[in-house]
């Protein structure tokens, strides 16, 4: 049969007109039987081959052997069922592919955000599910503190100067991180300021609503959705809010793609050229 021509299957009531020579990509598999006779549990009736399979599922299967790519529905969540046809057809890279699929199945990263508004001053604790997550954080916010610089022998009749000293935010472990920012007690007669710096942005701030919005604006553009926020504690105000983000493989390609018209068949010598 010629590979231009088109075959029409029927699968479990779904009805699915493609080329020959798109179901015989590979050879071994059962399709490829079905097309050439050689599997008798399949019959042509009325100009087309009856498949008591899904074809829900088959629409998938049927997209893999017309590019080679497994490309899935981000709320797809039947592995184990399109596995199952996968191995019913004997399409040995699908079940790879599959099997890659499974062990790369989303996990939601969460992230947490505590805020605490205190008189002049604001806290921040941020937990990460993800460490990687906490170690982007890290990177991209720093502390400033104001801190009076060493004085010199022209500055002993003037007020002292105040010098931004950058700080990393804390990390009390691997899944989370601190810091803060307001009026900060310097001496008995002396208040500093923390200031907050989150890349890319290069704004200083020490208002606590604005570091706030900063560091969520942060998290929307690295893919997280905003989920939730709740108080707390109503005894100090405690916010925290919830943050989620579900990231998946846009594909999975096969490494290598068999054509039908180089592969060997059983019984078949190579030509030589």
């Amino acid at each position: 049969m010629s590979g231009q021509k088109l075959v029409t299957l029927n699968v479990g009531g779904k009805i699915f007109t493609t080329k020959f020579s798109t179901i015989k990509q590979f050879p071994t598999s059962r399709l490829t039987r079905m097309l050439d006779g050689r599997d008798q549990e399949f019959k042509m009736d009325g100009g087309q081959i009856f498949v008591d399979r899904d074809g829900v599922l088959f629409s998938f299967i049927l997209d893999f052997l017309r590019t080679q790519r497994l490309i899935l529905p981000t709320d797809f969540s039947d592995y184990l069922r399109l596995q199952r046809e996968a191995l019913f057809y004997e399409l040995d890279p699908l079940v790879d592919l599959l099997n890659q699929e499974l062990l790369l199945q989303p996990r939601p990263a969460l992230v947490q955000v505590y805020f605490l508004s205190r008189n002049t001053q604001a806290f921040f604790r941020v937990f990460g599910s993800c460490s990687k997550t906490i170690e982007m954080l890290t990177g991209r916010i720093t502390v400033f503190i104001e801190q009076p610089s060493a004085p010199t022998w022209s500055s002993n009749c003037c007020p002292p100067q105040m010098t931004l000293l950058p700080l990393p935010p804390q990390r009390p472990s691997y899944h989370d991180l601190v810091f803060q920012c307001g009026s900060d007690s310097i001496t008995d007669n002396q208040t500093g300021v923390r200031y907050v710096s989150i890349k890319p942005d290069s704004r200083k701030l020490a208002n606590g609503t604005n570091v706030l919005g900063l560091l969520i604006d942060t998290l929307l553009m690295e893919g997280f959705h905003l989920v939730g926020n709740r108080t707390v504690s109503s005894e100090d105000k405690t916010e925290c809010y919830s943050f989620e983000r579900i990231k998946r493989p846009e594909a999975l390609a096969m490494n290598k793609t068999v054509k039908p018209e180089t592969a060997i068949m059983p019984g078949q010598s190579q030509k030589k050229k």
